[in-house]
């Protein structure tokens, strides 16, 4: 997605428009291949109205190009797409879920709180970043309820997804949406917390004090459903990206484009990926400091290839 702001929205573009990834990952599981959000879709591309709301295709410029869908980048990949049996959504929104129907054997993962609010798109927002369209040939729905979780670094988490292992867990991250969530995944050499659309600029975590672009300050507010949850939620990110304890835990969001690009060229995620370009401070929201717990242990899995997920960058 290319909107207008260059860098006052991405921080490091010179020309009038910025960019930002739909940035999604390819497990390689004991229980075939999953998808942790799908981006846009082929049907998307084809036929973008109505499955898409005009407003936000201008207001982000997206750039449809059907090479780019996770269903091509899987093949590209060497992989057979009938084999994705399983997609895991941060949300519902229409950039994370347009890919759904390039894989309609698969079973979803939701938390039961954001399918909830998909299918009642009360508001003017709401009714524009669900497209039931995009969905409405899914029957394998399995959604799940977030209050009913264990713990994981200081989050409540559900983990014992139906059908997948253990190492994937659902950490229910709301205020961009009701039912937002992040999907964390054990790939045996640490863990991979995609954070979905908590955040949108590096600088808003790895940096005791947050920074974010103009552009994606106001989008962020703009989309909000609940600010005190999304300000909450997006502090408990930055004290976990910051803690020492948690070195093996490395934190993505969905369209930060310089992380996207770092994960993808196999580089570290460090304070240097989070140093904005032209980013001012703001104001951190204080509140309360959540009462952490222990991190979640559990005994090595053998170190064999099928163990432990495999994850690949696709955006």
């Amino acid at each position: 997605m290319c909107p207008l702001g260059g860098h006052y929205l991405d921080g490091f573009s010179r020309g009038p428009t910025g960019r930002l990834a739909c940035h999604c990952l390819l497990l390689e599981t004991n229980a075939g291949l999953v998808l942790v959000d799908t981006g846009l879709g082929l049907r998307d591309v084809r036929r973008t109205y109505p499955r898409l709301s005009p407003l936000y295709v201008n207001l982000l410029n997206v750039q449809f190009d059907p090479e780019r869908t996770a269903l091509r980048q899987v093949r590209r990949l060497g992989f057979d797409p009938r084999d994705v049996r399983h997609v895991v959504l941060t949300h519902l929104d229409f950039d994370h879920a347009g890919g759904l129907e390039d894989f309609p054997w698969a079973s979803v993962h939701v938390t039961t709180r954001e399918l909830r609010a998909a299918h009642a798109r009360r508001g003017f927002v709401a009714r524009r970043r669900y497209r039931p369209r995009q969905w409405d040939g899914i029957h394998r729905w399995r959604h799940y309820e977030a209050a009913r979780g264990d713990w994981w670094h200081g989050f409540r988490c559900v983990r014992d997804l139906e059908g997948l292992p253990p190492e994937i867990l659902l950490v229910p991250l709301a205020g961009h949406t009701w039912g937002h969530a992040g999907v964390a995944v054990d790939t045996g050499a640490g863990w991979l917390l995609h954070a979905g659309d908590a955040y949108f600029y590096r600088g808003e975590i790895r940096s005791p004090q947050r920074r974010c672009t103009p552009g994606l300050a106001l989008y962020q507010t703009l989309m909000e459903v609940d600010r005190d949850a999304r300000f909450h939620n997006q502090q408990r990110l930055r004290a976990l990206s910051l803690d020492p304890r948690a070195r093996d835990v490395t934190i993505f969001c969905g369209h930060d484009w310089r992380e996207y690009e770092a994960l993808r060229d196999g580089r570290p995620l460090t304070a240097a990926t989070g140093t904005p370009d032209r980013a001012p401070r703001l104001p951190t929201r204080t509140s309360a400091p959540p009462q952490r717990s222990p991190a979640w242990t559990r005994d090595a899995l053998p170190s064999d290839a099928t163990s432990r997920p495999g994850a690949h960058a696709t955006h």
